[in-house]
């Protein structure tokens, strides 16, 4: 038996709460519309002037002959055009919809390449993974700029875990070792260089030459 769906749903006209959402939304609506200006113009030989403000308050312009020309029309009453060029221009008089348009292609290029590097490194993670390797033991000849910064902030994270682990060891053989100390399990401990050591009465540094228990040493 089939499984029921919804059908495809109308979409609500409303503002996107969402800051992101309407970024992305505005983009691609905005090339939708300049790109249906430019076939109407095609088709029809319209004429169209169109000033789009971006919520962050970017203007963007489409215009056919060029933006220009069709507000001075419009403003002047005049029905006909001077100077026509055919060319669409941005509001700063460079082009505009080709130049969107380019900039839409190499945007989805480059996220479809971020994709497709994406799902190597997973997969080289799980090969890794499988071999026993760690996220350490990863190359980091072919990393990016931020792949590096965030390989080498972990790197510092692992640091700190490492050394506060080993303290929390120390701080474990510390305590046995006074603990045995206070049962009278030994009267000297103390490592080749001097290190550390404790005695009968009470934990203390010296200058010992082996690992005593009692009145011996090793």
């Amino acid at each position: 038996m089939a499984k029921a769906t919804r059908g495809r749903q109308k979409i609500q006209i409303k503002k996107l709460e969402d800051e992101s959402s309407r970024q992305v939304t505005f983009s691609k609506r905005r090339n939708g519309l300049f790109k249906k200006a430019s076939e109407l113009c095609v088709l029809c030989g319209a004429n169209i002037g169109i000033i789009v403000f971006s919520p962050k308050g970017k203007p963007f312009c489409f215009g056919h002959p060029n933006v220009d020309a069709v507000v001075d029309r419009y403003l002047s009453g005049n029905p006909t055009l001077h100077g026509e060029e055919d060319s669409e221009t941005s509001c700063d008089g460079t082009p505009c919809f080709e130049e969107f348009d380019e900039e839409c292609k190499e945007a989805m290029e480059k996220l479809e390449e971020e994709k497709r590097r994406s799902k190597e490194i997973e997969k080289e993670k799980e090969e890794r993974k499988k071999k026993g390797q760690f996220w350490w033991d990863e190359p980091i000849d072919n990393m990016g700029v931020e792949e590096l910064e965030a390989y080498v902030k972990a790197m510092e994270e692992l640091r700190k875990n490492v050394a506060r682990r080993a303290n929390e060891l120390m701080g474990d053989v510390f305590a046995a070792a006074t603990v045995a100390n206070s049962g009278g399990l030994g009267t000297g401990f103390a490592d080749q260089n001097g290190g550390f050591g404790y005695g009968d009465d009470a934990f203390h540094f010296g200058h010992g030459h082996g690992l005593g228990f009692g009145g011996g040493q090793f």
